[in-house]
Formats: C-alpha cells, sequence, structure tokens
C-alpha cells in the first residue's frame, strides 16, 4: 500500500535549535541544577519554541482532521528540550494511504479529492504537502479520464443497441412473446370449457 508523507517545512528557527541545542541544554540544566534564571537570550529561544511547538501541532491535526481514514496513524513530531527542560514539537509528520483503488476510477477521485484536502489543509502547507497534493491532482485528473472513457464506451454500447431496426426488431419480439403468450392462454381457457362434466350431472 503506497503512502505519503504530509508534514510543515523545518523552519529556520528549528535548525538554530538543532545547531544549538547542545549548548543550550547544558545551560539548562545547569540553570534548573543551579536554580537560575533563564537569561534573556534563553527567554527568547523559550518563547520561540513554544510558538513552533504550538504551530506544528496545529498543522498536523489540520492534515489528520481532514485525511480521516486515509491516515495511517497519528501524527509523529520531532522535539526538542528547551531552556527550561522541557521538550517542545519543532518537526512532525503525518502518513496518509494514496495507494489507488483498482478498476474503480469513481472511487480514485474521491480518494484524490480527500488526499489533497489534507495536504493543503493546514494554513501553511510545507513543500512536501505540496508536492503530495499535486499528486493528488495527477490521481485525480486520471480518475476523471478513466471516467470519461466509462462514459463513452455505455453511450456507443446504448447507442449500438437502439437503432431504428435494433427498436423494431425488439418491438416485434415483445409483440410475439405477448402473442404466444395470449395463444396459451386461450388454449387452457378452452381446454377447460371442453373438459366432459361428471356422470353426476347426467343424474340430475
Amino acid at each position: 500500500m503506497e503512502t505519503s508523507t504530509i508534514s510543515p517545512a523545518v523552519s529556520s528557527i528549528q535548525n538554530s535549535t538543532i545547531q544549538n541545542s547542545s549548548v543550550r541544554n547544558n545551560n539548562a540544566d545547569q540553570s534548573i541544577s543551579s536554580g537560575q534564571e533563564l537569561s534573556e537570550r534563553e527567554q527568547q529561544q523559550l518563547q520561540d519554541l513554544k510558538r513552533r511547538d504550538t504551530q506544528v501541532k496545529a498543522h498536523e491535526q489540520a492534515h489528520l482532521s481532514a485525511a480521516g481514514n486515509l491516515a495511517k496513524g497519528g501524527a509523529s513530531f520531532d522535539y526538542e528540550t528547551g531552556p527550561d527542560g522541557k521538550r517542545y514539537a519543532v518537526g512532525g509528520e503525518v502518513n496518509i494511504d494514496t495507494s489507488q483503488v483498482s478498476d474503480d476510477p469513481q472511487a480514485n477521485l474521491k480518494k484524490a479529492q480527500q488526499i489533497r484536502r489534507a495536504a493543503t489543509a493546514p494554513v501553511d502547507p510545507s513543500a512536501q504537502d505540496r508536492s503530495v497534493a499535486s499528486e493528488a491532482s495527477r490521481m485525480a485528473a486520471q480518475a476523471r479520464v478513466e471516467l470519461s472513457t466509462q462514459t463513452r464506451e455505455k453511450q456507443t454500447q446504448y447507442a449500438t443497441e437502439h437503432t431504428p431496426e435494433a427498436d423494431f426488431l425488439s418491438r416485434q419480439s415483445s409483440q410475439t412473446e405477448k402473442n404466444i403468450q395470449d395463444t396459451y392462454q386461450k388454449i387452457q381457457n378452452a381446454s377447460v370449457l371442453e373438459q366432459p362434466r361428471p356422470l353426476v350431472d347426467f343424474f340430475i
């Protein structure tokens, strides 16, 4: 089964925090263990992490809500420990089922539309999100082509089966069948009328 990952782009906050995480984490541990207050720089870093955490979780929740039964499990997150010793989400992803339904373009069209809605659900789709949405658009276009082909084939079949000659033969066949049924019923009725009466009738 094919799956695609929809996730937010890694922000500059995440890049900077990854590069400096070991330094900040050590500083955070020292600050916490010594009971020292956070420096102004650490407080700013903490605010950035909190803001990023809120954005990431809202982003992934938007994906999950729109994906519905196509989501393969819940969202997974990348965490970073802040200057206060707590972990904050700085990245995440949601895996969704993007496999096609065999021989069912209508189902594929519906599925592609749901995949696209899931990929573009957040207010700030990432590059990966936009890539998944593009794939879903191609899947939908292919399904529409297949549906159009099926419609043309049905129309051709209908036209072939409903030519004037075919309609005439169909009416003749129906009339012949009705005549046969009427004749059979008349024979049955006549047989009933011609049956000999019981002997008791002759003595009345």
